[in-house]
């Protein structure tokens, strides 16, 4: 099959240099703060110019590329691993590749959300049940590759629920996307359960799972937190890239190469920290820009200004840098399904896939990523099924030109009862459930009830039926005694 291949470009190559210069000078002239001992002692080890009082690191543009050449030729070895990694929102990849349209991207949901709006239309506090719920529904979703957690159980205590969520995740789907970490202790112990599911810590080295993150605090600070976390997780030999949400007009300038160029600095200076603590680590870059509104202070998901934003940052990160990624993508402001939430969840599905995202997520949110719902998780299951059949280009071959069965029909003639419209029909169309295709005249049937009624239905059926357990009983066990251990041993307990 035929695909689309030449993705979209915000950027000459000109204008990628500037902001990857300009990245540089921030560096070195404003720098970063990392309230953190042993990453300052880290840094200046690499030849930054470090203030210990002050916390204050300033980065030499030659260190900066030397540590960007090194990640550069650790992305170019063809036999790499790991060669993937599934994270909070997408995925990532750790070969480069030529920078095009990806016809295989993997479409993610998860998110952590405290809120769900359930199937009763009820917007409220997510249990434990509606978190089993919501990942027998994301397992049985012919669309949705990877999960991490829709929503988090706020009827666990908040110190343990990292870990808890895990452990609910790895029961009962094989679909393992990337976990929220709030701790280095918690990294320790998701990193457990994830080296019992994988089978050993060798093998979850060569194929990471459950791997958290740590994120930087724009304008240009790392806090203690996240670079425990950060440098856990390097030391634990488990891929890294220090993600940055920056805002434009709030937590950065207003402009998006500023948005960019700020972005990029703030991640540049972890791929030198996990450098000089592990030469051969497995580290990346991860920007991910918006613009706020600036009627209401949110960090806008779902605006159009933001896919220019997003679509330079993946030619950034694949073009420039080589480091192939997935982006945001299926995302609303909105807080009910409807009008507004179609046109930005289909715009901001197949924007990033037309920009060379190798995946998008996370989907079946509402109001800016704060709610999740299982009705739209089956809608947007539905929308990335129409995404992946618009991206098919046009085989061209003499079977599909089908110059014998024109001759063969002749002028005046019809295909419908031809055997080969019976065989091309089903791959040439989609025919999704969810969507209308009905005329005027059967308005009123009493089968045409809309698609969010029918995706109500469809999201009840899946979260009733049960899954197969992806794990042996003794699996589950030692997950159990490892998520016990955690709570007893937690700082927060």
């Amino acid at each position: 099959m035929a695909y689309l291949s030449e993705p979209l470009r915000f950027l000459s190559p000109d204008e990628m240099e500037r902001i990857h210069q300009a990245a540089l000078r921030i560096l070195d002239e404003t720098g970063m703060r990392i309230d953190h001992t042993e990453s300052l002692a880290y840094l200046r080890s690499a030849g930054c110019r470090v203030d210990v009082e002050a916390r204050k690191v300033r980065f030499p543009p030659d260190v900066v590329d030397a540590a960007v050449e090194r990640m550069r030729r650790a992305y170019g070895r063809p036999d790499r691993l790991p060669a993937k990694m599934g994270v909070r929102y997408s995925h990532i990849r750790f070969r480069s590749e030529p920078y095009r349209i990806h016809p295989d991207f993997t479409v993610s949901t998860g998110g952590f959300c405290c809120f769900l709006v359930d199937l009763d239309g009820r917007r409220r506090r997510a249990t434990i049940e509606d978190v089993r719920a919501s990942l027998r529904l994301a397992d049985a979703l012919p669309n949705i590759d990877l999960t991490g957690l829709p929503v988090s159980a706020q009827d666990v205590p908040d110190h343990e629920r990292p870990v808890r969520m895990a452990a609910e995740l790895v029961k009962i789907t094989r679909k393992l996307g990337g976990v929220e970490t709030f701790c280095a202790h918690d990294a320790a112990y998701i990193t457990r359960i994830a080296e019992v599911v994988a089978g050993g810590p060798e093998r979850l080295r060569r194929e990471p799972i459950l791997v958290g993150y740590a994120e930087a605090r724009s304008p240009l600070c790392l806090d203690r937190n996240m670079a425990d976390i950060f440098v856990a997780y390097v030391k634990a030999g488990l891929p890294q890239t220090l993600d940055t949400m920056v805002n434009g007009g709030a937590t950065a300038p207003m402009t998006p190469a500023a948005c960019l160029a700020m972005g990029m600095a703030e991640t540049l200076s972890a791929v030198v920290l996990a450098y000089a603590i592990d030469p051969e680590a497995i580290v990346g870059v991860d920007i991910i820009p918006s613009v706020m509104d600036m009627s209401s202070g949110i960090f806008r998901y779902a605006g159009p200004e933001r896919w220019p934003l997003l679509g330079a940052r993946l030619q950034l990160q694949q073009e420039l840098y080589g480091c192939p990624s997935g982006v945001h993508g299926g995302k609303t402001d909105a807080c009910v399904p409807g009008v507004q939430v179609g046109v930005e969840k289909a715009v901001s599905m197949i924007m990033p896939v037309l920009c060379g995202a190798v995946g998008i997520g996370t989907v079946g949110h509402l109001e800016n990523a704060v709610t999740f719902s299982p009705v739209q998780l089956v809608i947007d299951d539905a929308i990335v099924a129409y995404v992946r059949r618009s991206i098919q280009g046009i085989d061209v071959t003499d079977e599909t030109l089908a110059v014998d069965v024109i001759r063969e029909v002749g002028i005046a003639g019809e295909f419908l009862t031809h055997a080969s419209t019976a065989d091309w029909c089903r791959g040439s169309s989609l025919l999704h459930p969810l969507f209308e295709r009905a005329p005027w005249a059967a308005v009123h049937n009493a089968d045409l009830v809309g698609m969010e009624a029918r995706a109500r239905a469809e999201a009840a059926r899946l979260m009733a039926q049960p899954t197969e357990p992806p794990l042996t009983r003794d699996q589950e066990a030692a997950i159990d005694e490892i998520v016990e251990e955690s709570a007893r041993t937690h700082p927060g307990a």
